[in-house]
């Protein structure tokens, strides 16, 4: 039988972001992936979890029980795949292979602060209407603009820890494919480098011309990639 594979969206996404992705995968006769979406992002409220990377694997533990399904392939892009290193290191026998896309590795007080302040509401309603718009149609659980302030909290709280650090990655046992775009100006090649070299069975992989946003990833090699590391 077949190894699920489930995908995990980025912050500010919800579970349709990846949709594109699971088609394809699709197509190359993987099955059909699973779409879970995170609490506080679309449709799905956040009830009295905290909005922290624990409590995110926590709910994709109780959807995976939920579902039957024991063990599974993972998928994460950006945010989505900090979620499913993190689920390898802490619950290991869920997790077969995981394999990130533009995941920010890298996390100091100085670069959450930089990337928090890009979350202010009201600058994103006065200057990028039109995204405050989609925001808006996305997430209805808990409101967009909650839903930024929460992300902003998250991210200073992982530039106070952060959940991934060498001793943890060098105690992940599952292959990991760490993959990022080299046109991507939040995630580094060198931090994912890094990451590759002490993930006991990491492998690196660039995608060339490949800025950050999702919805500009090449989607076909990314799902050829994919199907070939989980086959």
């Amino acid at each position: 039988m077949a190894t699920d594979t489930i995908l995990l969206h980025g912050a500010l996404g919800d579970a349709r972001q990846l949709a594109p992705l699971a088609d394809r995968l699709t197509q190359l006769g993987l099955g059909r992936p699973t779409l879970m979406e995170l609490p506080g992002h679309g449709a799905t409220p956040l009830g009295e979890r905290e909005f922290r990377i624990e409590a995110f694997a926590d709910a994709v533990l109780v959807e995976l029980d939920a579902r039957g399904i024991s063990q599974a392939n993972f998928f994460g892009y950006s945010m989505g795949g900090y979620v499913a290193l993190h689920l390898a290191a802490a619950a290991p026998a869920h997790v077969r292979r995981v394999t990130t896309l533009a995941t920010k590795l890298a996390w100091t007080p100085a670069v959450a602060a930089r990337e928090s302040s890009m979350l202010d509401a009201a600058t994103i309603r006065e200057k990028v209407p039109k995204f405050a718009a989609v925001l808006d149609q996305r997430h209805t659980a808990i409101g967009w603009e909650a839903l930024l302030a929460h992300t902003a909290a998250l991210l200073r709280d992982l530039g106070e820890q952060p959940r991934l650090t060498p001793a943890v990655y060098a105690g992940i046992a599952q292959p990991a494919r760490i993959a990022v775009g080299d046109r991507d100006t939040t995630v580094s090649i060198d931090e994912c480098v890094e990451a590759v070299r002490v993930l006991p069975r990491g492998e690196l992989e660039i995608h060339p011309g490949t800025p950050h946003p999702f919805e500009k990833a090449p989607l076909e090699r990314i799902a050829r990639s994919l199907a070939e590391f989980v086959a």
